[in-house]
Formats: C-alpha cells, structure tokens, sequence
C-alpha cells in the first residue's frame, strides 16, 4: 500500500473515503469484494498512480470489471505483485552465499590434504633418525589431530552438498512461482506485467534492429459478455489467446494486455512482416464460427481490430505504446475488423 493511501485508511478521514469507495464501487457496477474494495481504495487514494490511470481507461471504455480484471489488476499494480521478485531475488543471494562458502570449504580441504601430506613426509623422514622417539610422538599426535580434522571436513561437505541441493530445489520452485506471476491464468499467454518488463528491455537496448509493437483487440466483446455471460467471454479470449500462440513462437512475445485486449512484440521484423503475421491472425480468428460449450448455441464469428507501430530512434516504451494503441483506435474508427499501421496516420511521427 503506498505511503498516501497507508496515511489516509489510518486517520480521520478514512470513514469517509471508505463511503466514497463504496460509492464509486456501486457506480461503476462493481462488486463489494475485499479484493475489489481493496483495488478502489488505492484508485481513490491515489488517482493519479498506475492504477488509478489504468482503471480510468477501463471505466472509459465502458469495460466490465470482472473478478478475473480485478485480479488481474491487483497482480500488476498492487504491492504484493512485486512479492515474487523479491523472493527470487533472495534465492538468487542465497544461493550466490551458498557458492562462496561451498569454494571456501573446499579450499579448506585442499589446505588440510597438504598439511597431512606434510606430515606424513615428515614422521617418514624422523623414522630414520636415531633419536626421534620424541618427535614421533609429537608427529603422530598431529597426525591424529589433522585426520580428525578431515573427517569433521567431509561431514560438513556432505551437509553442505545436502544443502546446496536443497536450495537447488527451492530456486527451481521460486522461478516456477515467479513464471506463474508473469502468466496470465485464464489465457496462458504472458500478462500485462511480463509484458511491460520484456517491452521496457527492448526499448532500453538500443536501436539495434527493427521493433514493432502491435495492440489487437477483440471487436464488440462487450457484446459476447452482455448476451452470453463471462464465461463465454473467457472462451472467446482462449480461442484468440491460442491463435496468437500458434503464431507468436520463437523471437515474437505475445501478452493479455487487458481485458480483450493483446499486445505482439516483434523484434527485428520488418512492417511488412508485421503486417502479414497480423492478418493471417486476423483470417485465423474470423475464420471459425464459435458455438457457446454450454449449450451449442451459435456464437458467429470473431472479429479482431490491430493497430502496430514500428520503434523511431530512441524512442520510449510508452511512446511506442501510445502510437500502437492510436494505431489500434484508426482501425476501430475505420470500421474494425482491419489492421493499422502507424506510419500512415498523419499524427503517428
């Protein structure tokens, strides 16, 4: 919870921004959830954030917020989503810890296997002295001592092998958890957070070679959700979701932008590559006529809006996303069902 909205639920003035969250809750049709009430309290504590811009898009766009939406929300911009890079983050030290003590353990057997060689060079070399009883005997104690020594050393290297693969174990469950928080649930693709990272990288990397960022978006999905129920809706973005699977393997990055919304990342393909992956996915997902699971009734054919943009020199992320997303909305103007480039709108440089 920022310091803002942590500062106002503890004062005097929390009664009341908690009415007006319910307020705004129940205007916007949204359920009373903990998780909901949650998302709103931070909305009408900080307008102005991450979150609270993200919701005014969706409220703009007449979106319905669903659990799936809201949960979806809190794993990109609620503190807790940060909570699994934090735990790899850890297992990455533990284990960088683990490795510095595992070199110096065996540096320490390799410093007690030369010290008993040494010894045993020298008790041989007192046994031919005439009058080294004395010696032997010193010798011989040390000689106890460092064997001692060495196995209280392969004790402790079998502990610490024990550990090392317990940690092994425990960074491999840590990086499955950490998967898990970049994938969407209900489409498998990557989600709104993954693909903010992988977009941000690429942007920061130079003008290499050629980006290009599409944004798709299912046409009149409101409609599927207001005749047919959400969980028709969610079939709806499974089917789309498996299409861009199919076409989005190897270099591309295919993410759930947000509620029927997809984004592509293309790098080192040109726009004419782009614009040819894009229809052939928009033939694919016009191609079929759905049927609703539940009951076989026909849902007609889906429809899918693109809008792409190819990186400029330097350009930032978030420019390039506000040029693909204007992209997006010409082809939505235009009559949907169609793809457009940025390059050809006349407010795109």
């Amino acid at each position: 919870m920022s310091i803002q909205v942590d500062t106002a639920v503890r004062g005097p003035e929390a009664y009341a921004l908690a009415r007006d969250v319910i307020a705004e809750m129940e205007k916007a049709r949204v359920w009373p959830t903990p998780l909901n009430f949650e998302i709103w309290l931070h909305y009408l504590g900080d307008p102005d954030g991450a979150l609270g811009r993200e919701i005014k898009r969706l409220l703009a766009e007449n979106a319905v917020i669903t659990e799936e939406t809201s949960e979806m929300l809190a794993a990109e911009f609620l503190p807790r989503g940060r909570l699994s890079d934090e735990i790899r983050d850890a297992g990455a030290v533990l284990d960088r810890e683990l490795a510095t003590v595992a070199s110096a353990i065996a540096r320490a057997h390799k410093t007690q296997a030369d010290y008993g060689h040494t010894l045993a060079g020298a008790s041989e070399t007192i046994d031919a002295a005439p009058d080294g009883d004395a010696l032997k005997t010193i010798i011989g104690g040390l000689s106890t001592a460092t064997r001692k020594v060495r196995r209280e050393t392969a004790v402790l290297e079998k502990r610490l092998e024990a550990s090392n693969n317990e940690v092994a174990r425990l960074r491999s469950h840590l990086e499955q958890v950490r998967r898990d928080a970049m994938t969407d649930a209900l489409t498998n693709l990557a989600n709104r957070k993954a693909f903010d990272e992988r977009l941000t990288e690429l942007c920061a990397e130079g003008q290499k070679a050629p980006l290009t960022l599409a944004i798709l978006d299912i046409d009149h999905f409101k409609r599927f959700n207001d005749t047919w129920g959400h969980q028709t809706g969610d079939q709806v973005l499974r089917y789309v979701s498996t299409v861009l699977s199919r076409t989005c393997g190897g270099h591309r990055f295919a993410a759930r932008f947000g509620g029927e919304e997809f984004a592509i990342i293309f790098p080192g393909e040109s726009a004419g590559a782009v614009m040819a992956a894009l229809e052939s996915i928009r033939q694919e997902v016009g191609s079929r006529s759905l049927r609703r699971r539940s009951t076989n009734d026909e849902l007609g054919a889906v429809t899918i809006s693109a809008g792409f943009a190819e990186r400029l020199p330097d350009e930032k992320a978030a420019a390039l996303l506000e040029r693909a997303d204007a992209a997006l909305y010409a082809s939505k103007r235009a009559g949907r069902n169609r793809i457009t480039g940025a390059p050809t709108l006349h407010h795109a440089a």
